[in-house]
């Protein structure tokens, strides 16, 4: 076996109302002073009422709710400029990617030296100044797994990703309270996220035994429970795997890594303002299908994991299929798969191109090479 890593959160509370384990934890760090992120939209339907009365009988607790979903540079420094001279004991998220990544910048940059912007050029330069909870509120980003927060550069219309391992959570709660009452489309959009999450990783070319393990598991429970969880929403056995299908994705990226799905996503968000789920979703097949001949036996193998019925067939009949359910799925839960609805016109091409293929980080994981000519293919087939 070859060396390899992967950095998973110290405490993991999973189940039915572990949402009550926040008391727990406040106790175990011993915090006097707790900062907490949880926008507008989570706490108008009360999902982070349990929580946020445990933290108040601290008597020292601070709400940041005024969160920009997708959020740019800038967004993220006027909410951490609103903690003010607050020095917390305790950072929690309670909420999406957006809220939680902007939860883990707030645990590297309060009090620090250095900035926002530079750690977007050099991210090794990151202390931790606090230990994080992250609570998820969807079944898809998996950023309370990781080492990862995504935020949005206007001037460069795309986005990127600030990586330090000590951004890792310290404790995650995953309650499927958190969910329960999740629309439809959030699942669908999250969903695919985190199903791109455990298929990019497990195809990629810095894929791990330890990183394939989560993979591998995460693809068997969101391929099985993502329809059941879109079409009931009293299926609650459905949402709980998914809520776990997509925390093994933000594992499996701590020692994998997304590729050219993700790569070629962020400029349709940073400059269309497309959902990150959505614009996934959107390229998500087209990019399987176009690393198919490089990683046909890995899709395989995936194809084994999760129908095993499905044994007898060919190594390219089983890629084949994964590739055609992970199309179904979008299509099944009514994800848009054309860019024209969001306004991308085809005299944008040279710009998507251009900035897609300034994915770097994340393009050399892909399990093949994509030129110029092959980035301009793949946008063709979705314009």
């Amino acid at each position: 076996m070859k060396k390899c890593q992967i950095t998973i959160p110290a405490v993991t509370y999973a189940g039915q109302g572990s949402s009550q384990e926040i008391g727990g934890i406040i106790k175990r760090e011993q915090a006097k002073a707790i900062l907490i992120f949880a926008d507008k939209g989570v706490r108008s339907f009360g999902l982070s009422k349990t929580i946020e009365d445990i933290c108040q009988q601290t008597g020292n607790v601070k709400v940041i709710e005024d969160l920009t979903p997708e959020p740019a540079v800038s967004d993220i420094e006027r909410v951490i400029a609103e903690v003010g001279d607050m020095k917390p004991d305790l950072i929690v998220g309670i909420g999406g990617g957006s809220v939680m990544d902007a939860a883990k910048l707030a645990s590297i940059t309060l009090g620090a030296d250095y900035s926002l912007r530079d750690l977007l050029k050099d991210s090794s330069i990151a202390k931790k100044c606090a230990p994080t909870v992250m609570v998820p509120t969807t079944c898809g980003t998996g950023s309370e797994a990781t080492c990862n927060a995504i935020v949005a550069i206007p001037e460069e219309e795309t986005k990127k990703g600030i990586v330090n391992d000590c951004m890792i959570p310290d404790y995650v709660i995953l309650d499927v309270d958190m969910i329960a009452k999740l629309p439809p489309k959030i699942i669908a959009a999250t969903g695919v996220d985190a199903l791109a999450h455990v298929v990019e990783c497990f195809t990629s070319k810095k894929a791990t035994p330890l990183s394939d393990t989560y993979a591998k598991e995460g693809a068997v429970k969101i391929f099985r429970n993502i329809r059941k969880a879109y079409n009931d929403a009293n299926d609650m056995a459905a949402k709980s795997e998914m809520m776990l299908g997509a925390f093994y994705g933000g594992v499996a990226i701590t020692g994998s890594g997304t590729t050219a799905v993700h790569a070629l996503s962020y400029p349709l968000g940073g400059k269309y303002h497309i959902a990150h789920g959505v614009s996934n979703a959107i390229l998500f097949a087209h990019v399987m299908e176009f690393n198919k001949d490089a990683c046909a036996s890995r899709l395989a193998e995936l194809c084994d994991a999760v129908f095993p019925e499905l044994a007898g067939k060919s190594q390219e009949e089983k890629a084949d299929y994964i590739i055609g359910e992970i199309a179904g799925i979008v299509k099944d839960t009514n994800i848009p798969t054309s860019l024209k609805e969001f306004g991308v016109k085809p005299e944008d091409m040279d710009f998507l191109v251009e900035a897609g293929s300034q994915q770097t980080r994340l393009l050399v994981n892909n399990a093949k090479e994509l030129s110029l000519d092959d980035i301009r293919s793949i946008y063709q087939k979705v314009m």
